[in-house]
């Protein structure tokens, strides 16, 4: 494996590429073994999604780990947020084999340390790709052998009903009016946790996709593609359902629609879960990222808690609520984050607080989110272009000097008026400008995104 390929799949936050031509089992081996010699753990446990090749890369992974000494928990299939809760609960450092809703051919590995902390470049994840470098080049077995003593042991556990048991303890939804509930797992993970989560509760569940299959013959596993819940949306018109959920490819991500298959904002679902979670602990803080709407901050105020911006990406969410002690996350993205989750992010628990919230009341759910969707948005529109930096240079001088304008540049650049906002910021991993516009009503809306996609495009 030559070494210039691990600058393609080692991303900022995780490892990521096609299987076999950019990474493989070999490859894997050594991420085992140099995750084992940047953190020092004793123990680690490793999980996998469906897709073909996660198998065979997890127990390569295991075999490397195995190699440096470290004992391993192998908790097999399991979603990415049931991960988090064997890292959380064990008390061990994880690596979840995923490619969450990129297509099949991919996959990846998120990493974590005990208690689900996130491993990113700067927290470890540089490092393990430096050691992977020096012992690749050393001809692929490098130091893996070098074990500080005998080789560890590998045990198999399943911690599905766990997971399971955690998630209902946090949400009680005994007592709700039973309801009607669609979810297409998209032939990922939410196929194999949706059902034992659900088991017990109030809840006609009506499945879409559930089988497990790394192909992804109906469609993607990514709702935050339209074209991805066109089936999820059909369903729940034709049967009445109160809701539909749509999970990704690792159901750590929930989407919802409503009663008439509508999808519900992220931003909405946020606002929701933060009033729910201030409701049991007034008082407390609650982290966006800078992209979630209006309403988000103002429902956390209204709720008597603080909502504190950040930027965009997990890293910094659970930086946030680690300093500040915040109870609840969310993002534009549809990932939430939970204080009594390990500070990770798992969709599951934000289902089952929608799911609650819903069924605690007799309004549909349209009549329950308006009071948290309050704005006109844009959506997430990316424009490919030449010269990010130019293009962000050219938008912010458009906008400096103006009066009724503020212009910050926390995560890109975002500009604010009393009628609007947009935020414009630059992709990671391709020539895209991003950009979210939000205003009082549509017409404004529509306006201010034409103003700047026309610089943006000039």
């Amino acid at each position: 494996m030559a070494v210039a390929d691990l600058s393609q799949i080692v991303k900022a936050y995780d490892v990521r590429g096609v299987v076999p031509d950019q990474w493989d089992e070999s490859l894997a081996e050594l991420f085992g073994a140099a995750f084992v010699r940047v953190t020092g753990a004793a123990g680690i446990v490793v999980g996998h999604d469906m897709r073909p090749s996660s198998p065979g890369l997890a127990a390569a992974f295991a075999r490397g780990a195995t190699g440096r000494g470290a004992d391993v928990t192998l908790i097999g299939l399991c979603s990415t947020d049931q991960l988090y809760f064997a890292s959380g609960s064990l008390d061990l450092p994880g690596a979840m084999f995923t490619a969450s809703h990129n297509p099949a051919r991919y996959n990846g590995i998120k990493l974590c340390r005990a208690g689900a902390a996130p491993v990113g470049q700067d927290t470890g994840l540089a490092d393990i790709r430096a050691l992977v470098e020096e012992w690749a080049d050393g001809g692929g077995r490098g130091g893996v052998g070098e074990a500080r003593g005998a080789r560890g042991t590998v045990t198999e556990r399943d911690l599905l009903a766990d997971y399971a048991a955690h998630l209902k303890s946090l949400v009680d939804l005994t007592a709700i009016r039973p309801l009607r509930v669609v979810v297409d797992a998209g032939n990922g993970m939410g196929g194999h946790t949706v059902p034992s989560v659900f088991e017990g509760l109030p809840l006609q569940l009506d499945p879409l996709y559930f089988e497990l299959d790394g192909t992804f013959p109906h469609h993607e596993a990514n709702p935050l593609d339209p074209k991805n819940i066109v089936d999820l949306q059909a369903r729940v018109r034709e049967t009445g359902a109160d809701l539909g959920l749509a999970f990704d490819g690792d159901a750590d991500r929930c989407f919802v629609v409503d009663e008439r298959g509508e999808p519900v904002p992220p931003s909405a679902v946020t606002a929701l879960v933060a009033s729910r979670e201030l409701a049991k602990e007034p008082g407390s803080t609650v982290i966006h990222n800078c992209i979630t709407s209006w309403s988000v901050p103002e429902v956390v105020r209204e709720s008597g808690g603080t909502p504190v911006r950040t930027r965009v990406g997990h890293s910094f969410i659970k930086a946030e609520m680690a300093r500040t002690g915040a109870i609840f996350g969310g993002e534009h993205s549809a990932h939430y984050y939970f204080r009594d989750f390990w500070n990770a992010d798992t969709g599951m628990l934000a289902a089952l607080h929608v799911l609650a919230a819903l069924g605690g009341q007799d309004k549909p759910l349209s009549g329950l989110v308006a009071e948290y969707d309050r704005y006109a948005a844009s959506g997430e529109i990316n424009s490919t272009v030449a010269d990010q930096a130019a293009s962000l240079a050219a938008v912010r001088e458009a906008y400096t000097g103006r009066a009724d304008a503020e212009l910050d540049e926390l995560d890109g650049l975002t500009v604010t008026t009393a009628d609007w906002w947009f935020n414009l910021r630059a992709s990671n991993t391709e020539p895209l400008l991003r950009l979210n516009v939000e205003a009082r009503d549509d017409a404004t809306a529509a306006r201010v995104r034409d103003e700047v996609l026309a610089l943006v495009r000039a």
